[in-house]
């Protein structure tokens, strides 16, 4: 009985100490967390319009260059350079002298073809009257119908002659042929110009209204017309409705019409040009300008569109989403990206009708996890409760703990 007492009393504290040694470790063994909470999107079928950006270039509508229709020496710029001019203004005036000479010129020949006229029908009248009498001959009377025939002509010619230096006097004065914005002044006064040279005067642009012209690939055209004949896109009633971007991002205020695009395809790039038009009252818009062109061409009626922030991609570039199934968990998906809109892409291929996608919250679960889907709300912002006054103390709160200290 001692020895067992003995052994009893040796075994039992080492019981008590294994048992208190388990319970530590059980108590120190870390426990599975609970699932986390991540925001989904559910997917759904949308019509969405195909709106292409389209690069571009602002042109005028009517441009004109200033020439002399005469030749001569220039003695007056009466336009201000840059500004707006109509049509019919006197832009330059040329030395009228020579012209106005020549006008007198011609009237003074003018006068003497009258002259002529005067005897030539004088003396038809009397040869006439002596032809009824039977006292002159018919030769004689031919003869004076023929000359006042010449007399008639000779007028005609003259007149004409008139005509011409009168046109040539008025075009001393130099008008301007369209109504437009007129650039700098390429010729100064007391320069001799000519009616036969090749080297302008100024040069005059309408830019209100304005055209923009831009180009697109032809094989985006030749797909968005076979999705159209499948039945896959419909047009909407704003299709020749188009935007601009200016190179500054902004968008320009007014909205413009699609004219035409061109029937034939640029051999050297393969683009197809297309041509808009658009209100230009302010003269924000000057050719040469570069631009980005929205144009809506077709209505997608089966499509799926998820937040940007949804989208990830490998180092291949490959995309792909985050989607929980029914079981809550979470698969990795590849997808095929197409275009933006708004804040959302276009997935057109790998998702389907009421498929739940991860929008916020990756850095909570990774593939294979189970977590408790919510829905996403946009306008939610973490940092927002981080910043909020019910969780960051004011300093009224930060000077009432230091009196209280």
């Amino acid at each position: 009985m001692p020895k067992v007492a003995a052994r009893y009393a040796v075994i039992l504290p080492l019981l008590v100490l294994l048992t208190a040694c388990q319970e530590a470790e059980q108590a120190a063994a870390p426990q599975a967390p609970p699932p986390s909470a991540v925001g989904v999107v559910t997917v759904s079928a949308e019509a969405l319009p195909i709106t292409n950006e389209l690069p571009g270039r602002i042109a005028p509508t009517r441009i004109a260059e200033v020439r002399p229709r005469v030749s001569g020496v220039l003695v007056e710029r009466v336009f201000e350079q840059g500004s707006q001019v109509k049509e019919g203004d006197v832009l330059y005036r040329i030395d009228p002298a020579p012209f106005q000479v020549r006008v007198d010129s011609a009237q003074a020949t003018l006068r003497v073809a009258q002259a002529g006229q005067l005897q030539a029908r004088q003396n038809a009248e009397r040869q006439e009257q002596l032809r009824k009498s039977n006292v002159a001959s018919q030769q004689a009377y031919d003869d004076a119908i023929a000359q006042l025939a010449q007399a008639d002509a000779q007028v005609a010619v003259a007149e004409a002659g008139v005509a011409e230096a009168r046109l040539n006097l008025q075009y001393a004065s130099v008008t301007a042929p369209i109504s437009g914005r007129i650039g700098r002044a390429l010729i100064t006064e007391g320069a001799l110009v000519s009616s036969s040279s090749s080297e302008n005067l100024a040069t005059i642009q309408q830019l209100d209204p304005i055209y923009a012209d831009f180009t697109q690939p032809a094989a985006e055209l030749i797909r968005l017309r076979r999705a159209l004949q499948e039945g896959r896109l419909m047009t909407g009633p704003n299709e020749a409705e188009v935007q601009l971007l200016l190179d500054d991002g902004s968008r320009y205020p007014h909205g413009g019409r699609l004219l035409f695009s061109e029937a034939a395809v640029d051999e050297s790039t393969g683009q197809v040009t297309l041509r808009g038009e658009f209100p230009n009252p302010d003269g924000d818009l000057l050719p040469g300008m570069y631009v980005r062109v929205l144009i809506e061409q077709g209505i997608e009626t089966s499509a799926f569109a998820v937040p940007q922030q949804a989208v990830q991609r490998d180092a291949g570039g490959q995309a792909s989403l985050l989607v929980v199934d029914n079981e809550n968990k979470v698969e990795q998906r590849r997808v095929t990206v197409g275009r933006i809109v708004g804040d959302r892409w276009v997935i057109s291929e790998g998702l389907q009708e009421g498929d739940r996608v991860v929008a916020e919250g990756f850095q909570k679960t990774a593939p294979g996890a189970t977590v408790v889907p919510e829905p996403w709300q946009p306008s939610a912002s973490p940092t927002a409760a981080v910043a909020s006054p019910e969780t960051e103390p004011t300093p009224a709160d930060d000077d009432a703990s230091s009196a209280k200290q």
